[in-house]
């Protein structure tokens, strides 16, 4: 047996300020050449317990570190952590905490420039690292020019230059469209293949995050270590899962939806290839094909809720929006996709004046947001930043929460009583006094999330709501979020999954080059191939089932039309099943 890439030996990690563990008593080895995925609902430890891998925690971040962690032989609590980089590289969660330069090339060349590497053997490392995520081209860049998908590359490349035995990626791709998503992994599955790299990955985004990976564990809600095996795990104990509020995979819980609708599916799968087979081998009744997928968008008002006409904005000297022409309507939950680098969060800023419009080419509500005053401006839209740490002001989560409704010089009682009912939401009550820098990544979210909903605005603007969430996190938020839109809050989201766009959205707002690709109700959009214009691909559930022989499959694009269907020969009523499936 060869010596282990990790050995973590009791491990308990407290931050400065918490009043418990998380992660809490971890025992795990993990050998050369393993892909392990690392899973648990938000605020388990997930990212802490990346942090300590590589000596961050306690070296650099305030914690107290129980027990032992050994990379590579090397115990990370003593070993500097400028060292121990040469044994396991670190991809943050936000890739903007390890961007240090002027250029790509110059960040790439940094870490082994750091560690005495000849400068041939950096420029070569360098060369194959970025060709590899697709950044050669932009490598005489400011990373500042990149879009948040694109650092997340840069970050990715940088670890690939180090070499290093062991890597560690902390949600790599939760600022990537599905594209780059599956380009990433398509690099991660070469390492594997390779053999002798060790991949530590934390990531929400199975469905392509399984053909990379060997191993799982999970970690529970108080952070202790409950489930560790192989892939076959995420079926064997799905009601697990599902009761901790983790992500499975879509195919996944397509397979148990069909089960608990009286189809047989001896094993449940867990890539979109491998539901189509299933697919394949079923047979739907004729007449319980999903109906079409009915808009939830009320009939058209008088006027819409944001209306764009000419708007054009640059990021320094690059043109990212073009002469741009838009109605969104009131009322409607309207995604806004594209490619990294398509303007999707810069519209977002204009509209909500984090980057001034030009004057007259944007009206919320009949508020200019380049003239308005930036009181009457938040009463008409909330914004929430892809960044959660870019909006927070104040040094513990009540304040920061309360800080809105503060300007608005609301009664002390009432913010005590609203500030308590949205810590209780968002599950930050033990957090309450907490700063908010020092928040696990999806508390971050909701806080920033939070703190938009507070302020009561009829136009509510989120870029990228779900990064960071665990399911259950994220399906409470989107079930928020789907309560003010039908109560009359218009909602736009920038978001790169798509599946979640199905699911939830009215409307669809694909956005290419800067321009509008294509604009309408959801199923309109999905069924166009605007997505695929525009270098996207369908969600995973609808490549799926229109990949399947049979039509009466083709018609499926959310798992809530799954509840219509019935094998062939089976005349109970649909929807009658119970289990893992039906309660998803």
């Amino acid at each position: 047996m060869t010596d282990p890439a990790l050995e973590l030996r009791g491990v308990r990690i407290r931050h400065e300020g918490a009043e418990r563990f998380t992660p809490d008593g971890i025992d795990l080895l993990v050998h050369p050449g393993e892909a392990v995925l690392v899973l648990g609902p938000s605020g388990s430890g997930k990212s802490t317990l990346a942090l300590a891998l590589n000596g961050l925690v306690p070296q650099e971040v305030p914690a107290e570190l129980q027990g032992t962690v050994t990379v590579d032989g090397l115990p990370t609590s003593g070993t500097p952590v400028a060292h121990l980089s040469a044994h396991v590289a670190m991809v943050f969660q936000d890739p903007d905490a390890q961007i240090v330069t002027a250029t790509v090339l110059d960040e790439v060349c940094f870490g082994p420039e750091n560690l005495l590497v000849p400068v041939a053997e950096v420029l070569d490392r360098a060369e194959h690292a970025l060709r590899r995520v697709g950044l050669w081209e932009r490598r005489h860049e400011n990373p500042d020019r990149l879009s948040g998908g694109g650092r997340q590359r840069l970050a990715i490349a940088c670890a690939l230059a180090l070499r290093s035995p062991v890597i560690v990626l902390d949600e790599p791709t939760a600022n990537l469209d599905p594209v780059g998503a599956e380009e990433v992994f398509a690099v991660l599955g070469e390492l594997v293949a390779e053999g002798g790299r060790t991949l530590v990955l934390i990531e929400h985004a199975l469905d392509a995050a399984l053909a990379v990976i060997d191993r799982v564990v999970v970690l529970d809600g108080t952070g202790r270590l409950v489930l560790d095996g192989t892939v076959g795990l995420l079926r064997e104990h799905a009601d697990e899962l599902l009761a901790l509020g983790v992500w499975l995979p879509t195919a996944l819980l397509a397979g148990l939806r069909l089960r608990a609708q009286g189809f047989p599916v001896p094993v449940p799968p867990l890539t979109p290839s491998a539901l189509t087979t299933l697919l394949d081998s079923l047979r739907p009744a004729t007449d319980a094909r999903p109906p079409a997928p009915r808009e939830q968008t009320p009939a058209p008002p008088a006027r819409p809720a944001v209306t764009v006409r000419g708007l054009s904005v640059s990021r320094g000297r690059t043109p990212v929006l073009h002469d741009l022409d838009l109605d969104v309507p009131a009322g409607s939950f309207t995604a806004v996709v594209g490619v990294n680098g398509a303007g999707k969060t810069t519209l977002l800023h204009a509209l909500a004046c984090v980057v001034p419009p030009p004057r007259g080419t944007v009206d919320v509500l009949g508020v200019d947001p380049a003239r308005a005053d930036p009181r009457r401006l938040a009463r008409t839209i909330g914004f929430v930043f892809q960044n959660p740490e870019h909006q927070f002001i104040r040094s513990t989560v009540a304040d920061e929460l309360a800080h809105t409704l503060e300007l608005q010089r609301v009664a002390r009682p009432a913010i005590d009583e609203q500030v308590e009912r949205m810590l209780e939401r968002f599950g930050l009550v033990e957090q309450r006094d907490a700063h908010p820098f020092l928040l696990s990544g999806g508390q971050k979210r909701r806080l920033s999330v939070g703190t938009a909903l507070l302020a009561g605005a009829p136009v509510l603007a989120l870029d990228e709501p779900t990064f960071g969430q665990d399911r259950a996190r994220a399906r409470e938020l989107l079930d928020l979020l789907a309560e003010l839109n039908r109560a009359g809050t218009t909602v736009l989201a920038v978001t790169h999954d798509l599946q979640l766009v199905a699911e939830h959205a009215t409307h669809v707002l694909v956005l290419d080059g800067g321009r509008v690709a294509a604009h309408g109700p959801t199923a309109e959009v999905l069924g166009s191939g605007a997505l695929e214009a525009a270098g996207l691909i369908a969600p995973p559930l609808a490549r799926a089932f229109r990949a399947a022989a049979d039509p009466a499959w083709h018609g499926v694009t959310r798992l809530a039309d799954l509840a219509s269907l019935r094998p062939a020969g089976d005349e109970t009523d649909a929807g009658s099943g119970a289990g893992a499936g039906a309660a998803e």
